[in-house]
Parts: C-alpha cells; structure tokens; sequence
C-alpha cells in the first residue's frame, strides 16, 4: 500500500514537473491538423464573388480559391485548373473524408471533372459557387450531390503550416510579427493562427514586455488582485518596479483589463526610453488627440517610429482598445527606434 502510494506521488510530481516545463504554443504546434488551418483561413473569404480565372481575393473561380488558400497556408503549390488538381494527391473514399482534403465534382459546366472545393467537415464543402461566390455547400446538396466525382488527399499529416494562418505575408505587418515570434517575445496559439485583431490585457502586455526587457523583480506582491499564483505575478511586479505599468489609487493591478491605444503607447515609451523629437512631432497631426492629453508625446512617438503605416492616418483612436497586431507593431517599432 505504502509503496503504491509513493508511486502515485512521484507519478504526480513527474507530471506537474511536465507541465511547468513544457513550452509556450507556437503556431508551429501540431495539436490541430493542417487541413483545418486551411479550411479556417477559407472561410474567411465567405461571399468573395465568383470571377471566372479569378485567383485573388478579388474573386475567384473555383480552382484558384482551392490553389489559393493551399498556397496562403500550407505553402503547398497546387495546379491551376480543376483538372490538373484532380491528377495529383491520394484518392480517399468519401466516407473517409477530412477537412482539407479536395472534392471533386463532374459535369457542371462542362463535361469531365469541372468543379473542385476543399472538405469543411461535417458534411459541408467549402467552394466557390457562381450563384453564391465562396460559400459551404453539403455533399448531399440535390445539385452537387449527383455531380460528386471523388476525392483527394494532397497533405502529409505531419507537415505543418509555416506561417500563421490569419496573417497574410503581404501585410505591412508582416516582419514585425514574424521577427517578434520568431524571437518568442509574443507566439501564436495551437491552431496556427496568431489573433492579430485579439484585444490585449494589462497582465498580458506586462508579460510581453517583460520577455524583451527581462527584468527580475524583487518583491513578487504589490497588488490586492496579483496573488503570487497569478501567471502574470513575476512579469507585473517586474513592470511594476521598473515604473512601466503602474496600478490604480485602491491598490489593484486589473490583470485581466484590456489596454487602450493610448496606455499601450505610454508604456512602450516608458519601457524603451524613448524621447519625442520636436521637429518630427510637428509633422504629426491626429485629430483625435491634442498637446493637453496625457498620452500626446507618447502617441506622437509612436507614430514618428513607425515603420509598418499602422499608425498612419489623420486619428490614432486612443480610447480604442491594443490588438495583438498593434502591440506587436509598437514594440517592434521601438526595439528598432535606435
């Protein structure tokens, strides 16, 4: 009995041991499969008109979407034409469809294979139609269903994506992410996609910053809501002390509130020093905010370091709240001011 016990214990502390250890996800994790990055990234472009040779997000016709949202996603160069497509990848049986896989349809418009889309799951397929543009239509769908021709499996279960699979590589966004995960200052989520438009909260930028700064607090407990089990404990007390995120007048740090755009400028201008040049600033003009609000000579700044046109326009929307993007942008900007 004693000795059951004891191996129980060491089974547990074996495992908590794992836990603490194991690594931030990435969005190269391979908890969720390939096939269903591909068919989130599609839908993104629901009702996309029909464009007979489309190829781009403009319109598609139903082999570019397919050759399109491959490419985006999985790197994977697929054919241009239905036909062509048909000729590459594993035939796999209906019955054994998975999301990602290609279907095939006969005699729509034309004689032999005319029509492709890529499984959803549940039944569903997801295409470019002429009536409906990109759209999910079930296999049993009294037009398509007679016209289903089989299907194809072109991916390798193991492979994974190479980039996250809700930001697009042409985005001006693009090197100040890609650097800042490649530098796991801020990653991706276990089904590839890194959330650009999430909101940030105040526990989450002060662990984000402090992965650039790597600061080491001496007093782990200053704030009512931050007990020392708190996952944001060491990071808040590390910004707390170095005077970079502060708290509130009834001693709480609000960990779990979302940071506007202003408070997100503020604290990036604390965090790397950075001074607002009189002659650039008076190139700066936003709308939205003038010389007397507490967060000008940092909003200012930000927009005079910015190197992705994020910040550019006539309004910087303070009051708005920091996205994922945005954050990532603003740190970026400031690790490469000088």
């Amino acid at each position: 009995m004693v000795n059951s016990c004891r191996k129980i214990i060491i089974s547990f502390m074996l495992a908590m041991m794992f836990l603490t250890l194991s690594p931030l996800a990435s969005f190269k994790t391979e908890a969720a499969s390939i096939g269903e990055s591909i068919v989130t990234y599609g839908e993104k472009f629901m009702g996309v008109p029909y464009i007979f040779g489309g190829t781009t997000p403009n319109g598609f016709d139903c082999s570019g979407f397919v050759q399109y949202i491959y490419k985006q996603t999985a790197g994977i160069s697929l054919p241009r034409t239905t036909d062509q497509q048909y000729n590459v990848g594993t035939s796999v049986a209906k019955s054994e469809l998975k999301p990602g896989d290609l279907v095939f349809y006969a005699n729509t418009y034309r004689k032999g294979i005319s029509h492709v889309g890529v499984y959803a799951g549940g039944n569903m397929v997801l295409n470019a139609t002429t009536s409906k543009g990109i759209d999910l239509v079930s296999l049993n769908d009294t037009y398509w269903g007679p016209k289903y021709a089989g299907s194809k499996r072109v991916l390798d279960e193991v492979q994974t994506p190479d980039w996250f699979t809700d930001v697009d590589k042409s985005t001006s966004t693009y090197t100040a992410i890609k650097t800042l995960s490649d530098q796991e200052v801020i990653t991706g989520f276990e089904d590839y996609t890194f959330r650009p438009n999430e909101k940030v909260t105040r526990g989450q930028a002060a662990a984000i910053i402090n992965r650039v700064l790597n600061i080491e607090p001496k007093v782990m407990s200053h704030f009512a809501d931050v007990p020392k089990s708190n996952r944001f404990a060491y990071d808040i007390a590390a910004m707390r002390e170095a005077g970079i995120i502060t708290g509130f007048a009834d001693k709480t740090f609000r960990p779990e509130a979302e940071m506007t755009r202003s408070e997100m400028a503020l604290i990036i201008q604390r965090s790397f020093d950075l001074n607002m040049s009189q002659t650039a600033a008076a190139s700066i003009s936003y709308t939205d905010i003038d010389a007397n609000h507490w967060a000008f000579e940092s909003v200012v700044t930000m927009a005079m370091i910015d190197k992705t046109g994020i910040f550019a326009g006539d309004k910087f929307y303070g009051t708005h709240h920091a996205t994922r993007e945005s954050f990532t942008v603003a740190i970026y900007n400031a690790m490469n001011a000088k």
